[in-house]
């Protein structure tokens, strides 16, 4: 009897844990693998933040890899995000899958030869609702069946940085009223997504607390935002199933 290899997954976190996060969910990394791991895989966190990368050596052993969001700019010259930023050329070359939240969907568009800065229209917080393009029609394989994705989907928002222009030979995926790029796709093995399809709505409430305490954001922008957060759900199950179809390879792009 064959014995069915363990799938290894990887998240490379770029940020450090709230202490709300600790506290309700012991940390980012359990949001995430709650969020897009599934039963038999193995999920390894390296901190990069802290300067804790994979060995180059074992990094064939992983089937995808996940960047996390940061406070950080994903345009900074930090040592981290210079090295960061050669391990996604490295995984790019691999031709390993490749999946980049907010500031990961940032720094994988820099590393890959794209543009990010400061986004001209501001702060992004609360749930947006965001356009597919009319060029794709996405599929995923979940449970044994297809199911089609809607044409505009919300999702949990949170920064002031965005993809200015994306890799030569990146696709553009869908954009909203506010970003114009909020996902790209680059091959079949990069995905970067704006959003963040692994927050609950109370990180995103805690972490407005925490932007409004450290003077980020100012006290009416804050308000606004949570009375928005109240009022709105996310559609967090079909960004699960689109993140865990692309990462697993049951993720099919139709050219219209």
């Amino acid at each position: 009897m064959k014995v069915q290899k363990e799938k290894r997954f990887a998240l490379l976190m770029a940020a450090r844990d709230s202490d709300y996060v600790k506290k309700m969910y012991g940390g980012y990394f359990n949001v995430f693998v709650q969020a897009l791991g599934d039963q038999g895989e193995k999920w390894d966190l390296f901190r990069v933040v802290d300067g804790q990368f994979p060995d180059r050596d074992d990094l064939q052993n992983y089937e995808g890899f996940v960047i996390s969001g940061s406070p950080h700019d994903a345009y900074g010259d930090e040592y981290w995000i210079l090295e960061l930023c050669f391990l996604l050329q490295t995984l790019f070359a691999m031709q390993k899958k490749v999946l980049g939240i907010c500031f990961g969907h940032q720094v994988l568009c820099r590393a890959l030869g794209g543009k990010v800065g400061k986004a001209y229209s501001g702060w992004d917080i609360g749930i947006r609702k965001v356009r597919f393009t009319e060029n794709f029609s996405f599929y995923g394989y979940f449970d044994g069946s297809f199911d089609e994705i809607p044409p505009t989907l919300s999702i949990i928002e949170c920064h002031q940085d965005e993809v200015c222009e994306v890799p030569v030979g990146a696709q553009v995926l869908a954009c909203s009223d506010k970003t114009g790029v909020e996902m790209f796709i680059f091959g079949d093995n990069i995905l970067g997504i704006q959003g963040h399809p692994e927050y609950t709505k109370d990180i995103l409430d805690n972490l407005i607390d925490r932007l409004l305490s450290n003077n980020s954001i100012e006290k009416g922008f804050a308000e606004e935002a949570k009375l928005k957060l109240m009022k709105t759900e996310a559609d967090r199950k079909y960004w699960e199933k689109i993140c865990k179809s692309f990462l697993k390879g049951r993720w099919i792009t139709l050219s219209l």
